[in-house]
């Protein structure tokens, strides 16, 4: 992926690691345009970033994927990279009563948003001389949070979706990139998210993905340091035990908000 020079859509860029990526980028002097459902967020987002615009767009609903998905290519033409950055994450005890209601809002969401609104792009991102489709996933995708099945599953079927579309696109101009985050001190999951200590500092997390962006332009898979546990778990032979022994920590510290 080249640094400079883009016309990106960045999607969730209003807050957390979205607008950390918006901003990164539209400093390196790439047009950035973000979108997300809070006209509000937007505003205030492009109003610290002279020159970043802000469209409107609810990725759980296909009628506004698709008004959207016009707008943006008559108003950015230029329009060459797609980072597919928002995304929901909620608790869902399952022995509590029904979560169906919060499972099927994170498979709209998560799952069915990029995929509807890259397959309203994908004709013109096709016609671009160079492109690239950025999904976003989890270390939860490879080492699933049991507090999050839905979430942890829909991470899991982008990366197997990012597989099969960088195979399918690979002799097109269109480059196919996966950024797998680790837990990151943002408002994703509330306020005890955005200050947990134990989190990755969003700047440092921002600032990693960068650094591995330029110095690797023919990266697939973008991993930061901290992820790594995560995504190889299954390769030292031990997943089974890992996953038991994240999960019972993790329910442990976090019980009281499940």
């Amino acid at each position: 992926m080249q640094m400079t020079g883009n016309t990106i859509l960045v999607t969730g860029g209003g807050t957390g690691l979205g607008r950390g990526l918006a901003e990164a980028f539209h400093k390196r002097g790439n047009t950035v345009i973000i979108a997300g459902r809070r006209k509000s967020v937007l505003d205030d987002v492009t109003a610290a970033n002279p020159g970043m615009s802000g469209l409107v767009l609810d990725i759980a609903d296909p009628q506004s994927i698709a008004l959207f998905a016009d707008r943006i290519v008559t108003e950015h033409p230029a329009l060459d990279t797609v980072i597919h950055m928002a995304g929901i994450m909620q608790n869902e005890n399952l022995k509590k009563g029904s979560t169906l209601a919060t499972a099927e809002a994170t498979i709209a969401t998560n799952l069915l948003g990029p995929i509807r609104l890259n397959d309203a792009l994908l004709p013109h991102l096709l016609s671009r001389p160079k492109a690239t489709i950025m999904t976003v996933t989890s270390g939860l995708a490879y080492l699933p949070l049991a507090m999050t099945p839905t979430y942890s599953a829909t991470k899991a079927a982008i990366h197997a979706w990012t597989l099969a579309l960088r195979y399918q696109l690979q002799d097109t101009g269109i480059d196919v990139l996966e950024l797998v985050p680790p837990y990151v001190r943002t408002g994703l999951m509330g306020e005890r998210q955005a200050n947990d200590p134990h989190a990755m500092p969003l700047e440092a997390f921002t600032a990693e993905v960068m650094g591995i962006l330029e110095a690797q332009p023919d990266v697939q898979e973008i991993l930061v340091e901290a992820v790594k546990p995560l995504r190889f778990a299954e390769r030292s032979g031990q997943f089974d035990e890992a996953f038991k022994a994240r999960n019972d920590m993790l329910m442990k510290v976090r019980g009281a908000e499940f």
